[in-house]
């Protein structure tokens, strides 16, 4: 295992993860938007950003596809 820090993000770029995450919630089955689902959509969104997928729209679609299934 690699200890490597946690990857921040300047103002800007949480506005715009935060703006990706309303997208992607809006495009899921409302019985799916519970806060344990954004929840998870968000982790998602921020993990693959935190590895250099910066496209918005294929952010949405990784957290479109997480949504679909919803949280326990």
């Amino acid at each position: 295992m690699v200890n490597r820090p946690p990857e921040s993000f300047n103002a800007e770029t949480v506005a715009t993860l935060r703006e990706v995450l309303n997208i992607a919630v809006a495009q899921i089955a409302e019985q799916n938007r519970t806060p344990a689902t954004k929840a998870k959509m968000a982790e998602t969104i921020v993990r693959n950003a935190a590895v250099g997928i910066t496209n918005a729209v294929d952010l949405v679609s990784l957290a479109v596809r997480e949504g679909e299934t919803p949280a326990a």
